[in-house]
């Protein structure tokens, strides 16, 4: 089986530029992804494209991986209504060297013959000048073929329109393929979907001044069942690094995720065997299949992928910490370094309404919202129901003396300390 083949079947093919990449690929080549370092962590959306490479390094060709230290300084309008923010020099240095982690926790760098290569494309930006950019990459662009990119006829039909400095991204991005193409010999890019036109740009630079074929490959965008992204959460993005999204958070998440999109989840994000996929996909359909069993699955899969076996370990032990009527303050101790948590004095928690404190922690976004949730039977105060939305926190209330734990049902839990615990026994 070739690498396209095993692409195809885990749904990770959206399209590609030459139907012949199958006879392409039997023999090794060089592929590369590119990633813009716009925060401190990837996200969950942008792990298919990390994935793809590992599929593509397992299959003996070698991944490259471009960090944007320069296209990051301009920001891709793809898929985007409006135009990001700018960031500073020193905050993308920190950005570039924080990302680098994610493709060490996926990549094989020990490969025998197709060790991972990551390079910053402000290494070869920084010797160019805007002049010379011009007139030897940018007279080969026509302006008629760059506004017909979609991702330039959205912006362009938005009522912000698109500036310059993002309409020039996909000369950077088309001059990336084609720096890699030269010098390291790189054939195959991929990306998401919303890339095709700055590949196919990239693809048109290198046979102008080349003279010689290169070859681009989309996978599908993480998207829900919905049709929302995925790596989207109540609270924001679900970030790759620990710190950004613990494992227990992330543990959550995947063990959340509705039936309609556990099984797709598990082709396109994990090297789970299809055999094993399959089993859960019909075990699904029976009468007495345990609820959550695939979720679960996926998410100690994904755990373990990203955190490795101490992340899973975390996760499963905040997860047992935050269940049961018998919790422990010793438990919620140790569960507080991977459940969200914050500090509150005494006065601020004995004697306040649960909703208003509830509220006041970020459990509810309004007062409005946490009766709701109270009168709906949704709202947990150390996991027992909470049914009257005048409930008064009281000295009783503490678990050890020190620690509250807040819920809305499963899917989320915050632990309360309190800070001067002596006043509660004055």
């Amino acid at each position: 089986m070739s690498v396209i083949a095993c692409l195809q079947e885990r749904g990770l093919i959206d399209a590609t530029t030459t139907p012949g990449l199958s006879d392409l690929t039997q023999k090794p080549i060089k592929v590369y992804c590119g990633f813009d370092p716009t925060a401190d962590s990837l996200h969950l959306g942008n792990l298919v494209g990390i994935i793809v490479l590992r599929w593509f390094q397992k299959f003996n060709h070698t991944p490259f991986v471009i960090l944007g230290g320069a296209t990051g300084r301009i920001g891709d309008p793809s898929g985007k209504s409006t135009e990001r923010p700018l960031l500073e020099d020193t905050t993308l240095t920190l950005n570039v060297r924080r990302i680098r982690s994610h493709f060490e926790q996926v990549l094989d760098f020990f490969h025998p013959s197709a060790k991972p290569v990551i390079v910053n494309n402000n290494d070869w930006f920084s010797k160019v000048s805007f002049v010379d950019f011009l007139r030897d990459v940018g007279k080969h662009f026509r302006v008629g073929q760059m506004l017909a990119k979609e991702s330039v006829k959205s912006r362009l039909q938005s009522e912000e329109g698109i500036s310059f400095t993002e309409f020039s991204y996909q000369l950077l991005q088309a001059y990336d393929f084609y720096h890699l193409f030269t010098e390291h010999k790189v054939t195959l890019q991929i990306g998401g979907s919303d890339q095709w036109g700055n590949i196919t740009a990239g693809i048109d630079l290198i046979r102008k001044l080349a003279g010689k074929p290169a070859y681009g490959l989309t996978f599908p965008l993480l998207t829900r069942s919905d049709g929302k992204k995925f790596g989207k959460s109540e609270e924001g993005a679900i970030w790759l690094a620990a710190d950004r999204c613990s494992p227990y958070e992330l543990y959550q998440y995947l063990f959340r995720m509705p039936d309609a999109d556990v099984i797709r989840l598990m082709r396109m994000l994990t090297f789970m065997e299809l055999a094993e996929i399959r089993r859960y996909e019909q075990e699904m359909k029976q009468a007495d299949y345990v609820p959550n069993t695939a979720q679960k699955r996926l998410a100690q899969e994904l755990t373990l992928l990203l955190h490795g076996p101490e992340g899973v370990e975390k996760a499963l032990k905040a997860t047992e910490a935050g269940q049961g009527e018998q919790l422990s303050a010793e438990a919620l101790q140790e569960a507080m370094k991977d459940l969200p948590h914050t500090s509150l004095a005494i006065a601020d928690v004995v004697g306040q309404k649960y909703v208003d404190v509830a509220t006041h922690i970020g459990l509810f976004s309004s007062k409005s919202e946490g009766i709701r949730f109270v009168q709906g039977g949704g709202a947990y105060l150390n996991n027992g129901k909470v049914d009257d939305p005048q409930l008064r926190l009281d000295p009783t209330h503490l678990i050890g003396g020190r620690f509250l734990l807040f819920g809305i049902g499963k899917k989320k839990k915050i632990v309360v300390q309190i800070l001067d615990v002596k006043k509660v026994l004055a």
